[in-house]
């Protein structure tokens, strides 16, 4: 009877879940609708933008990152360029790593690496900030002083997060090609300026654009799950680490969804 109970119960387990998921989706919808309508339109209906919470954002999210977006970009770029001069070698296509390296990263690797780089560094951070505040109940206080949390917490960082993520996304792409003709001049006979040439010709303006297009969608679902998280933060210290763990956890799954819906849609548009 227990067996066969719990065999019963598991369509309502994944109902519930499903339904909890939709839910969380619906309310990080919310929250980045709202946010994006007092960042872009809020300030010619009169609202106040903020622009040096903004620019204190932009600073922590994009500037300080590029130290270890650059290190670790450049090393993913010669990794690609390594492995895929392993192969490459046996078909007799050495010429063509450039290709490869340069496709992968401003198509794919760029923005994804990027993006979880900004996820550990910046989601997290804003799911502490803001459920510090919680905690602290400092959100009451600014809504006891008619201060709309989302428009005094959540559009700075979104806006920043909109500006900083495809900046850094264009600075990792760069990071990840020189480091693929780091091994391109030093192990297949490459110029620096014949990889490059060859990188140039590889791409075109839809690569990039699509790049970068994801690196601002993903800008979008890693301030929404952050400060979601952070908002939904309960009574006690403990809530503040929860909240910052699920906020990488949620933030990484989604940006992969993200990722996985945005790179089938341009597939098949490419094949229509």
């Amino acid at each position: 009877m227990k067996a066969a109970y719990k065999v019963a119960a598991v369509p309502d387990r994944v109902g519930l879940e499903t339904l909890k998921g939709l839910a969380y989706i619906g309310g990080l919808a919310r929250l980045a609708g709202e946010a994006a309508y007092i960042t872009l339109v809020g300030p010619f209906r009169g609202q106040r933008l903020r622009p040096q919470r903004a620019f204190h954002q932009a600073m922590a999210v994009g500037v300080r990152a590029i130290p270890i977006v650059s290190l670790i970009s450049f090393f993913v770029g010669l990794i690609m360029a390594l492995q895929s001069a392993y192969e490459l070698q046996r078909l007799g296509a050495i010429q063509f790593v450039a290709d490869a390296v340069a496709i992968s990263i401003v198509r794919e690797l760029g923005p994804l690496i990027t993006a979880i780089i900004v996820i550990g560094r910046s989601g997290s951070a804003f799911a502490a900030e803001i459920g510090t505040m919680k905690v602290t109940e400092e959100v009451d206080a600014l809504e006891t002083m008619a201060v709309p949390p989302v428009a005094f917490l959540v559009a700075p960082k979104f806006l920043a997060m909109l500006v900083m993520v495809p900046c850094l996304t264009i600075w990792a792409d760069f990071m990840g090609v020189m480091g693929g003709c780091l091994f391109g001049v030093a192990g297949a006979n490459f110029t620096f300026v014949s990889y490059l040439k060859a990188t140039s010709d590889a791409l075109v303006l839809h690569d990039i654009s699509t790049g970068l297009a994801k690196s601002a969608l993903f800008s979008v679902v890693i301030t929404a799950v952050g400060c979601q998280e952070g908002f939904s933060t309960g009574a006690g210290a403990e809530e503040i680490g929860r909240s910052t763990t699920a906020a990488v956890v949620n933030s990484i799954f989604l940006v992969i969804l993200v990722d996985l819906v945005f790179t089938t849609l341009f597939y098949i548009t490419n094949r229509v």
